[in-house]
């Protein structure tokens, strides 16, 4: 969330909210703003809070710094706030407008909207191909399928999302880091393994490194017990997860998810987990990375086998964006209904 305060034509604070939640943009902006925000208006990116959490709420800060304007593109659909944030600052006598650059909004506010909206986070999935659609020769190579362009390219969509997601298979077979390197950043994203039975190699990197940087498994109700202790004293978070037809319902791993306050998950899946969310209709972005080389038919494919025998059941997916990074494509895909 974002928040700029401006007055006769000059930004006088500008804020976005903190990662965790804490403090908003508002009081951000505001406190930069100081006493020149009375009379100002505020542009902020979703209507102000209106409860009280762990702080006070952001209409009550605005209206006490006396701003005169206040400009917002959408409503909150928190059902906590759901216009009463608005309402309270008409109240109060300040001028509201809303209603502006809503799709612009609802684009860049996808992930808290998903949570708020479905009870789970945006989900992109992200697939690394050659050109015939594989993932790795049938030996299992697979370093590397695109170049340092598009590895560069993800490290800076990692760190642009809470999570990093991998299933069991890739954690086993190329034992990732999962962490954003060579980009200036002072944070790492949770790294997420979706594994039922925890057997994920405890001299991996994750394992090695969960005490300093977070990791948290998805595991089932029948993952071994001496596991649990394990990671647990490695430093993993382990959040236990329903089972669907003998697998991780992964529905109930994105619920989880939500309800611990993560919006946005990137989702970098080997070929079973990537088939699993397109089954489950859980992808909200797909981007397609596709190198100039084919595998052929012995070969690795980036999605598992989705159990389709016709084409008008398959989920379809609306076209966003082509790119040419470096000497690799990627497409960007949008679910049908956020074109």
């Amino acid at each position: 969330m974002g928040c700029v305060i401006v007055r006769e034509g000059r930004v006088i604070g500008r804020g976005r909210t903190a990662r965790g939640g804490r403090p908003h943009a508002e009081r951000v902006a505001l406190e930069a703003a100081g006493e020149a925000a009375r009379g100002a208006t505020a542009y902020v990116s979703l209507e102000p809070c209106s409860h009280t959490g762990k702080t006070p709420p952001c209409d009550e800060a605005l209206n006490n710094a006396g701003n005169a304007r206040v400009v917002a593109p959408i409503t909150d659909p928190d059902p906590r706030v759901a216009g009463r944030g608005f309402e309270k600052l008409r109240t109060a006598g300040i001028e509201v407008r809303t209603d502006l650059l809503q799709h612009e909004a609802e684009e860049a506010l996808g992930g808290f909207l998903s949570r708020i909206r479905r009870g789970r986070p945006r989900v992109t999935l992200k697939l690394a191909s050659s050109f015939d659609g594989r993932i790795a020769t049938a030996s299992g190579h697979s370093q590397w399928i695109t170049g340092p362009d598009a590895r560069r390219w993800v490290h800076a969509a990692r760190a642009r999302h809470d999570a990093v997601m991998v299933g069991g298979g890739t954690a086993r077979s190329d034992d990732p880091a999962l962490t954003v390197r060579d980009m200036g950043v002072d944070f790492q994203p949770l790294r997420i393994v979706v594994s039922r039975r925890l057997d994920v190699p405890l001299m991996s990197q994750l394992a090695r490194t969960a005490a300093k940087t977070p990791v948290w498994i998805c595991h089932g109700p029948d993952a071994d017990e001496a596991l649990l202790q394990t990671w647990n004293g490695l430093g993993a978070e382990l959040l236990l997860c329903a089972l669907s037809e003998g697998q991780l319902d992964l529905s109930s791993v994105l619920a989880e998810l939500g309800a611990r306050g993560l919006t946005s998950v990137f989702c970098e899946a080997g070929s079973a987990l990537a088939a699993s969310l397109l089954t489950a209709d859980l992808v909200d972005e797909l981007i397609c990375f596709n190198a100039g080389f084919a595998i052929g038919a012995e070969g690795l494919p980036a999605v598992g086998a989705l159990g389709l025998d016709r084409l008008d059941a398959a989920q379809r997916f609306t076209l966003a964006s082509v790119t040419p990074i470096g000497g690799d494509v990627m497409q960007s895909w949008r679910r049908a209904e956020q074109s």
